[in-house]
C-alpha cells in the first residue's frame, strides 16, 4: 500500500488524504468531506493500529463525513484548531442546495497525543486554518491555504486576504523547495514550484 492515498470526495472534489505512518501504526485521515463509505474502504486496506482524523479547517466540504468515519473506524482523536470550532458547530456551515450541513459531529481536540507531524498555523482562508507537515515522509497537507498555481479564497466569512498571503509567505515558503504540497482541491505541487510561478505570491 502507498503511504499516502488521495480520494477526491463530494461534489466539490475535496481531496481527502489517508496517511499511513508505519512506525507508529497510525492512519491519519485528513479532511474527510464526503463519501464516507469510500474513505472507510480505503482505510480498511491498511493494517493500522489507530485511526486519527485531522482537519485543516472547518468548511463543510472538508468535514462532512467526520461523524460516519469516526463511528465506523472507532476514531478517538479528531484535531481541529480552536479558532475553527465555532464554524465546525455552526448550523450555517453549508453550501445549500449543493452541500448540506454536517450532522451529529463529534467533539474535537486541539491536541493529538504523540503526533507524527507538525502543525503550522496558516489563518487567512479561515481563522483556524492549519497545515500538517509530516517531515519524515516528507509531505505538507495545506487544505485550502495554497493550491497549485493559486491560493485559497478569502471572500467567505472569516476570510482575510492579507493574512492568507502573510501565512503562506512566512510559514510555507520558508520550507524546503522540494517539499511536496498536497492541497485541499486539485493536483499536488512543490514549495519550490509555487515560490517560482504562483502568480499570487
Amino acid at each position: 500500500m502507498p503511504q499516502i492515498t488521495v480520494e477526491p470526495v463530494g461534489l466539490l472534489e475535496t481531496n481527502c488524504y489517508l496517511v499511513y505512518v508505519e512506525p507508529t501504526g497510525r492512519l491519519y485521515i485528513i479532511d474527510p468531506g464526503a463519501d464516507p463509505d469510500v474513505v472507510i474502504a480505503d482505510a480498511n486496506k491498511y493494517e493500522y493500529d489507530e485511526a486519527v482524523i485531522l482537519l485543516t479547517h472547518a468548511h463543510v466540504d472538508h468535514i462532512g463525513a467526520v461523524s460516519q468515519i469516526a463511528r465506523k473506524l472507532n476514531v478517538k482523536q479528531i484535531y481541529l484548531h480552536n479558532d475553527g470550532v465555532a464554524l465546525y458547530k455552526s448550523p450555517d456551515n453549508h453550501l445549500m442546495p449543493y452541500v448540506q450541513r454536517a450532522e451529529n459531529l463529534p467533539d474535537v481536540t486541539q491536541e493529538i497525543s504523540k503526533p507524527d507531524f507538525e502543525i503550522i498555523e496558516t489563518p487567512g482562508h479561515t481563522p483556524g486554518g492549519v497545515c500538517f507537515y509530516f517531515k519524515a515522509i516528507p509531505a505538507l497537507f495545506v487544505g485550502d491555504t495554497l493550491f497549485a498555481g493559486s491560493i485559497g479564497r478569502t471572500d467567505l466569512p472569516g476570510g482575510n486576504s492579507a493574512q492568507l498571503i502573510k501565512s503562506i509567505r512566512e510559514k510555507l515558503m520558508i520550507l524546503p523547495d522540494d517539499l511536496k504540497v498536497y492541497p485541499g482541491h486539485g493536483p499536488t505541487s512543490t514549495i519550490g514550484r509555487e515560490k517560482k510561478s504562483n502568480p499570487f505570491l
